[in-house]
């Protein structure tokens, strides 16, 4: 496959597995394409290009030709410096490696990926919480997380990769909807009553038992492990974590417990306070767990996908 078919198809899965419509996405592509149209050619020449038909502003190919072939991909969940220079190495060894792929947001996607965090909104919704409350807490929180990156040194991994010559993407929320689609239908399947059987089902999947092996287990945080489990809340995308507030608003709507890869130290406070019972699930676990869905996908195609930085490779096919 071509680099930019290798892109634009997980672009497309990630749009398939989204919590929104396609109606809504296509709504977002078409507003970016209609401001885009009424921009003079100044603005023209530095608008990012991708967001005329790619909806996830923190997944970006951020150096190499579209054109590259690729048969064998690295692929990490952080990419940095040391993972550029690792590839050349293993490259000087014989290695083949025709690109890398992170998952967390580097160089184009970087300062902007902030921007995916609306999408939250649908979801909370979906679980109970008045749109409009849902869009006016998000507001606050997406302009919160998008000035605390604007200090990021967010091409140092790029510029590596272009000393380097080897072709650089990372595909963040994509996978994270793979992620969030598998563990919902999953959780609702299986259906545990109680918050040790909740844990007891995620264990059973083998990128949370491999991470359990390295001592990083699915955790109750907050509740007691015979604690029902009640209306659950899975919260695997949207960019990083929401409003505080939202979980009073979260009790209200009658939800339980909240499953995620991680929580700030504030919202499980926010958590202990509505009484809504927390289970970590794990942060590399789940990002594999998406992740694992699309390299599948990959390999069907004949691509080989090289595992590394924090990477759980998990076949299913």
């Amino acid at each position: 496959m071509k680099l930019i078919d290798v892109y634009r198809m997980l672009i497309e899965r990630g749009m398939e597995a989204d919590p929104r419509s396609r109606e809504e996405i296509e709504e977002g592509l078409e507003k970016q394409r209609s401001e885009y149209e009424k921009m003079d050619e100044a603005k023209k020449e530095i608008f990012d290009q991708e967001r005329l038909w790619n909806p996830y502003a923190d997944s970006r190919v951020s150096y190499g030709d579209d054109d590259v072939e690729v048969a064998s991909l690295m692929w990490g969940i952080d990419i940095g410096t040391g993972e550029a220079v690792l590839a050349d190495r293993l490259r000087e060894k014989g290695r083949r490696i025709d690109a890398i792929m992170g998952h967390h947001p580097v160089g184009m996607g970087r300062t902007i990926f902030p921007e995916v965090m609306n999408m939250q909104e649908g979801m909370y919704h979906e679980l109970g919480i008045p749109i409009n409350i849902a869009e006016g807490m998000m507001a606050k929180r997406i302009d919160e997380v998008g000035r605390a990156v604007l200090a990021s040194n967010y091409n140092q991994v790029v510029d590596a990769c272009r000393l380097l010559d080897i072709p650089l993407m990372n595909v963040h929320t994509p996978t994270d909807n793979l992620a969030q689609r598998f563990l919902e239908e999953y959780l609702e399947e299986r259906a545990p009553r109680r918050l040790e059987n909740m844990v007891d089902a995620i264990m059973e999947l083998p990128e949370y038992r491999l991470a359990a092996k390295s001592n990083s287990p699915p955790k109750i945080i907050h509740g007691k492990k015979e604690g029902s489990v009640g209306k659950v809340a899975v919260k695997m995308t949207g960019g990083t974590s929401g409003p505080t507030e939202i979980y009073e608003r979260l009790a209200d709507a009658g939800v339980g417990t909240v499953v995620g890869m991680h929580f700030p130290e504030k919202h499980i406070e926010e958590c202990k306070k509505y009484h809504i019972n927390v289970v970590v699930a794990g942060h590399m676990s789940s990002d594999s767990l998406g992740m694992n869905q699309a390299a599948d996908m990959l390999e069907a195609e004949g691509v080989e996908v090289l595992p590394c930085s924090g990477f759980i490779r998990v076949s299913r096919d």
